[in-house]
């Protein structure tokens, strides 16, 4: 889980900073299919009541599904997260894992994946720091669970990051060695845990399997992510649904520490959007076809400064996804590192946007997350205080 990526706080924090736990987002590269329609696109905004007014506090979309359902996380004004999900009317519904720490720092933390049938999965910290995974059905119904291997220690244990509409969950999990590691649990309660070969294991690292959250599930199970190895280069990986694991790079990918490639979301077809660190710590954004062919996505106007780019996917762990016509969203940060959205056509076409309200410092401004079917988007934006407010753009 993003917490314990250790090598990662440094450039986190500059995103959000929410006390033990860095929740930094880069993007979800999102698949829509643009209409020839000229009706113009609206952006609703909206706030969980009872989420916090200061930096770093606030409500964070994370995803949506067809119908406009939303479901993500707030931070309240003691510092402590909750889950929310927002009906496609606008009525917000929040919950709390049971055995949710109530300390700040604490609480349900990651709402990180929602199935069209309104389950939800994510993760719990409890009193005692260690992490929880769960599953909400759409009746309110709460499953925990814990992946086997997981470690009971202060920031180890389980975190939930998707779920298809068949009820399987893609999971990691941090080990007593504060190593992560991927996990699958079906709907009938089994685990099966797994490791890209050539994973980095060092005690205390960090380092290991993140598989991504939201959309980087399929409807017949495969599973994306990437690992750190043990020079903490990062590398995607591709699990298929019987288990196969396929390693692959962008080759204009750094190769340094904390540089590589990742991934975001993966459509039904089998196309997966992903990201990118240069060896001037820069960030792109790239398709990759079924087939394995990268193309690359670039923002005009992106940034060329250190950690300014196109994100095309979220940063550690991705999350976000790409939809059945291969549209992407995402956001990119300027030269000035302030954050806008835009949206990329199948055929390479680029719409740029901003939430008004959003601020205009840096690491402010506007960030698409996820995508529906029919190119509606939800994310957060930063404003000028450092508040996040959630938003859904519609088609």
């Amino acid at each position: 889980m993003m917490t314990n990526h250790i090598a990662f706080y440094q450039f986190c924090s500059a995103i959000r900073r929410k006390g033990a736990l860095a929740l930094c987002l880069a993007l979800s590269m999102l698949g829509l299919g643009l209409s020839a329609s000229a009706q113009k696109p609206r952006i609703i905004t909206f706030d969980v009541t009872g989420a916090g007014t200061e930096a770093g506090q606030g409500t964070m979309p994370i995803g949506i599904v067809q119908g406009d359902w939303i479901s993500g996380t707030y931070v309240d004004g003691n510092n402590v997260s909750h889950g929310f999900l927002r009906a496609p009317d606008g009525k917000l519904t929040t919950f709390d894992a049971p055995g949710a720490g109530t300390n700040p720092y604490q609480g349900t933390e990651e709402v990180h994946g929602m199935n069209r049938s309104l389950e939800i999965v994510g993760t719990y910290m409890d009193a005692n720091n260690s992490y929880h995974g769960f599953r909400r059905s759409a009746r309110g119904w709460f499953t925990t669970f814990d992946c086997p291997g997981a470690g009971t220690g202060s920031y180890q244990g389980t975190a939930g990051h998707g779920v298809n509409d068949a009820g399987l969950i893609s999971a990691e999990y941090a080990d007593a060695n504060y190593v992560w590691h991927g996990c699958v649990l079906t709907p009938h309660g089994d685990f099966t845990t797994y490791d890209p070969p050539d994973i980095g294991t060092v005690p205390g690292s960090g380092q290991g399997t993140y598989p991504a959250i939201f959309s980087g599930i399929t409807p017949e199970g495969a599973i994306i992510g990437e690992y750190m190895d043990v020079n903490y280069m990062i590398h995607a990986y591709l699990r298929s649904a019987d288990g196969i694991i396929t390693e692959f790079d962008d080759p204009n990918e750094g190769t340094g520490a904390i540089q590589g490639t990742g991934t975001s979301g993966i459509n039904p077809a089998g196309e997966i959007n992903g990201w990118y660190i240069d060896a001037n710590n820069v960030f792109h954004g790239f398709l990759r076809a079924p087939h394995g062919a990268l193309t690359p996505v670039d923002v005009p106007g992106a940034g060329t400064g250190t950690y300014q780019g196109t994100y095309a996917a979220e940063f550690m762990p991705a999350f976000g996804g790409i939809n059945p016509a291969g549209t992407i969203t995402g956001f990119y940060a300027d030269k000035n590192s302030v954050y806008h959205g835009f949206l990329r056509t199948p055929g390479g076409k680029i719409t740029t946007f901003d939430v008004s309200e959003a601020g205009t410092g840096n690491w402010q401004g506007t960030l698409p997350l996820d995508i529906t079917p029919d190119g509606a988007t939800t994310g957060w934006y930063i404003d000028a205080g450092g508040v996040y407010h959630g938003f859904l753009r519609t088609p």
